[in-house]
């Protein structure tokens, strides 16, 4: 990477355009972004690319906004903070584009252009049935200005093009290493529908140079771009920047990655029950690994090890089981009080209301089991109410609804004169030994199980026995034996 000159601080962007939700391959590239500021003592700038109004909405850039700063991160300057490049919304800096494109277009850099859709698919068709790679065919490009004036002033539909210059584009980027470009290919590419209403390359070349941003790091699906936003930075006179292009997110057999999780809101993610420090740490390994490949790192590990020269360049292998295994893990080094918070709503979600002491016990017995927390009241929504269930769920491999019964009463009777304050596993399991040395292990735990569970897999039924309570376990094993009846009936 070449050397800042000195005095030049690190200052890049994160730029996206509020036409939906912030998405967990957007999150991937601020993540990358901030990283490299914060490494360096830099600025992290956050630009919202509105200009395309009709599809820009108020609701999508404060998800984003949400999204960034659930992820544990920040910015130093943004459509929220005052800074020295302000406004930092595209929609709100129109005169600046205006007047660069007034200077190209004096230049003779850029031109209008009035050819209709369908004399560009015309050329379009001639120059394939050629052979050759379209591309504009520079009609517009020599129409005198007089007459291109007097054309706009008539209401001839128009856009404005650049006179891309027939060259090459090199440039060292910090991830792929040496790119280069032939931009004669792309012809003389559209900047703006008007001179009120600049395009993306134009409008984020002018941002770029006019925030004093440095670097330039984004997804590879930007890479063709950066040569179209070199030669207007070079037509304008603008300063060059650096550009890291980081890889693109595939799924597990190498194909493009489905929008079924690209695309997923990162609000999605948290929703789902994914907590912030799972989804920072999984987003960095999607790309780029630690030197000693631990996977388990926190925001302040990847700061300290993060290295954007080590990114690979070959596609990122998005595996949705790698994020449940670190949520997984972040979930189990939460102490009970803080999974208990992080839980709330979605205990709020379903209604759920008890005891916080009664919460945090379920806690204990199923945050092993948890993939999200979302996972919880999937594993042990039967705590707080007990699903409804068939009769034969009760019954053990082979025995009969009459041993079912029995071993069902025999449990029952137990615990019934079994003191409140003895409802400790240890003491219900050795309570209920002599039924089960007498009719076997699966006979009397497999009923007895699902009677207080009313599910075929959850904790043993010892400990689901200790956490319900003398009273809310003798109403599930009374339940269980009316279904019972009603199979001997």
């Amino acid at each position: 990477m070449t050397a800042l000159k000195e005095g030049e601080s690190v200052r890049v962007r994160f730029a996206p355009s509020p036409t939906g939700f912030f998405h967990i391959g957007s999150a991937r590239t601020v993540l990358f972004n901030w990283i490299f500021a914060r490494q360096r003592g830099g600025s992290f700038i956050l630009r919202i690319e509105d200009t395309d109004s009709e599809r820009s909405k108020p609701e999508y850039e404060e998800d984003i906004l949400a999204g960034i700063r659930w992820l544990g991160l920040d910015w130093d300057e943004g459509p929220d903070k005052s800074g020295p490049f302000s406004p930092y919304r595209q929609s709100e800096r129109r005169e600046f584009y205006k007047k660069y494109l007034e200077k190209l277009l004096e230049e003779k850099k850029a031109y209008f252009c009035f050819c209709s859709k369908e004399q560009l698919e015309i050329d379009r068709q001639n120059m394939l049935a050629q052979g050759i790679p379209p591309k504009y065919a520079g009609r517009c490009r020599n129409v005198p200005e007089k007459e291109s004036e007097e054309r706009r002033k008539r209401g001839d539909s128009s856009v404005i093009r650049f006179a891309s210059p027939e060259t090459e584009i090199e440039f060292n980027d910090i991830v792929r290493g040496k790119v280069k470009f032939d931009v004669s290919l792309a012809g003389d590419i559209i900047i703006a529908k008007g001179i009120d209403e600049p395009l993306y390359n134009f409008a984020a070349t002018v941002d770029d140079e006019m925030m004093n941003i440095t670097h330039v790091i984004r997804g590879e699906e930007h890479l063709s771009n950066t040569p179209k936003q070199i030669i207007l930075q070079e037509a304008l006179g603008f300063r060059p920047l650096k550009y890291a292009h980081i890889p693109l997110i595939l799924n597990p057999d190498r194909t493009k990655m489905s929008k079924r999780y690209l695309e997923s809101s990162v609000r999605d993610y948290r929703e789902q029950g994914y907590l912030p420090e799972a989804v920072a740490n999984f987003l960095v390994l999607l790309g780029w690994h630690p030197k000693d490949d631990r996977e388990i790192l926190s925001l302040e590990e990847i700061l300290s090890g993060f290295d954007i020269k080590r990114v690979q360049k070959a596609g990122a292998i998005f595996n949705i089981e790698k994020l449940n295994w670190l949520n997984s893990q972040v979930i189990k080094n939460k102490n009970v009080s803080e999974t208990l918070d992080l839980l709330r709503p979605f205990l709020k979600e379903k209604n759920i209301s008890v005891g916080d002491d009664f919460v945090k016990k379920v806690i204990t017995a199923e945050k092993e089991r948890l993939k999200t927390l979302r996972d919880f009241l999937e594993l042990a929504g039967f705590f707080f109410e007990l699903p409804d269930y068939e009769p034969k769920l009760l019954i053990w491999k082979d025995n009969s609804s009459s041993a079912t019964k029995t071993s069902l009463r025999e449990s029952e009777k137990i615990l019934n004169v079994l003191p409140e304050e003895n409802f400790i596993k240890e003491k219900i399991a050795a309570a209920l030994q002599q039924p089960i040395e007498k009719m076997g292990r699966g006979a009397v735990l497999w009923p007895l199980r699902a009677a207080v569970s009313g599910k075929k897999a959850s904790p043993d039924p010892f400990e689901i026995i200790e956490i319900l309570g003398k009273k809310e376990t003798a109403r599930r094993l009374e339940k269980a034996i009316e279904k019972i009846n009603s199979v001997i009936a």
